[in-house]
């Protein structure tokens, strides 16, 4: 059986990573068993992050480049929307999500101080004293540094916040009439895409890109789909 090595469950979504949440939502859609181990800290791992997937005696990192060894070592299982190769537009859609607005909902949840309040009880409440106390403020600074670094966490919140509906208002404009990013029906795009707008819509954390995702008709429903054939 496929073991996903990922964050605990938290803030009332499947998970509160889009990036471990990605993977689930397209085992999910293939229909492939799998167990979860949410006990591993990404430490271990040999690219220090989550998530990662076991599949007998290989080992794979990053979501990625799991969904695509999915797609070849298990292609007979899947559906042919989930086998499908990458279109351009596909792989734009993808970037716009994974290395955009991910960094502005990161930024709302961990540097944004009602942000932080909440993901600190999700991903450190089951830890033991006193790493629960320590870690948060320790990861916050790293979160900090690193959102610097990738050019997000350089400007305003208020360019933030602006940057990322933008974003949202794109995504609305490219799913258009269609049910699915994949069309018809969910590809390996939707896994992507649902994984982080589920973490904007179903989050048990208010905010401007909610609020402002909520009142986009096209995102609801498509949502609404998705979490009807993989849940939240």
């Amino acid at each position: 059986m496929l073991e996903l090595i990922q964050f605990p469950r938290g803030l009332g979504v499947m998970n509160p990573s889009p990036f471990c949440m990605k993977v689930e939502v397209f085992l999910k859609l293939a229909g492939l068993p799998y167990r979860v181990d949410d006990r591993t800290p990404p430490f271990r791992l040999p690219k220090g992050k989550l998530p990662a997937l076991r599949d007998g005696d290989t080992l794979v990192c990053d979501s990625e480049d799991i969904l695509r060894h999915l797609q070849q070592r298990h292609a007979a299982a899947l559906p042919p929307a989930l086998r499908a190769p990458e279109t351009g537009t596909d792989l734009a859609l993808r970037r716009l999500v994974e290395e955009h607005l991910y960094f502005a909902l990161l930024w709302l949840r961990w540097i944004d101080d009602d942000g932080f309040r909440a993901v600190k009880t999700a991903f450190f409440g089951r830890l033991p004293w006193p790493l629960r106390a320590l870690l948060p403020a320790l990861v916050r600074r790293k979160m900090r540094r690193d959102l610097a670094g990738q050019g997000m966490g350089r400007h305003r919140p208020d360019e933030i916040v602006a940057r990322a509906l933008a974003d949202l208002d794109a995504l609305q404009a490219a799913l258009g009439p269609r049910a699915f990013f994949g069309g018809d029906a969910p590809s390996a795009l939707d896994a992507c895409t649902y994984a982080t707008l589920g973490n904007v819509l179903h989050a048990e954390l208010d905010g401007p890109l909610r609020r402002h995702a909520r009142a986009q008709p096209a995102l609801v429903a498509y949502c609404a789909r998705m979490a009807a054939l993989v849940g939240r």
